[in-house]
């Protein structure tokens, strides 16, 4: 009898992402980005991302599990098998190689980036995306600080995805480098362009009010007060 590790592997050889539909892609990519450590995602937490009902989900998670992308078992969750996360893991890169490809050389803003992403990801071919990876110089990373998957890791499903802090935890008097913000807000993005926050840019912590903030930072000469909401949004490290 055939592990689940045996059997998704098996899985590999015969589907590919572009053998499966856009819907179902995009399950397998929100599954993989609502997992953390291996962990099984409940159905329920999977609606909400996916803006379904609980009973589409099932119905999606039984033709994702019949075709061996995913583990699932009613009420215990769903889980990718290594077939699954090799298709998410393309998607993914597939997203944020577009996302940077449509700021740096198209000249998008980066809270449009996005949405076309999500509109592109699921047609361009192998050829286009090395394309791209080749014009932009092999990035490691997204216009929001994003990992883009390299192929080796796709193949591996190693990833790498580090850790850290928003800037809601960080103390007073701390000098810090942006190295990632969260893309789920356009409006976000919009304000912290106009305050002159991305990665790799340093700013000062000057001060964190007691009672969910503000948190006064300090850009080159500027000053700028953040909210909560705000500040656990921008994900820094020491300068």
């Amino acid at each position: 009898m055939s592990t689940p590790s045996e059997e998704s592997r098996q899985t590999i050889q015969r589907i590919s992402a572009d053998m499966i539909s856009q819907s179902m892609q995009d399950y397998l990519k929100a599954i993989y980005k609502s997992s953390s450590k291996n962990e099984r995602v409940a159905t329920t937490r999977l609606a909400d991302k996916m803006g379904c009902s609980a009973a589409s989900v099932t119905n999606m998670l039984q033709k994702l599990s019949a075709l061996k992308l995913v583990l699932y078992e009613p009420y215990q969750g769903v889980l990718l098998t290594e077939g699954g996360q090799e298709i998410a893991l393309e998607i993914i890169r597939h997203h944020r190689l577009i996302e940077l490809y449509l700021k740096e050389v198209l000249g998008y803003s980066w809270d449009k980036v996005h949405d076309e992403a999500e509109k592109l990801e699921h047609f361009i071919s192998e050829e286009f995306e090395d394309k791209i990876d080749e014009a932009l110089g092999y990035p490691r990373t997204d216009p929001h600080g994003d990992p883009i998957p390299t192929k080796e890791e796709i193949k591996d499903g190693q990833v790498d995805q580090k850790h850290f802090h928003s800037l809601w935890e960080i103390a007073d008097a701390k000098n810090v480098r942006v190295c990632r913000v969260s893309d789920s807000n356009p409006e976000v993005l919009q304000y912290l362009d106009t305050i002159g926050v991305f990665p790799d840019v340093e700013l000062s912590v000057l001060k964190k009010a007691p009672f969910n903030g503000p948190v006064d930072i300090k850009i080159n000469t500027r000053t700028h007060s953040l909210s909560e909401e705000l500040a656990r949004q921008i994900f820094v490290v020491p300068a």
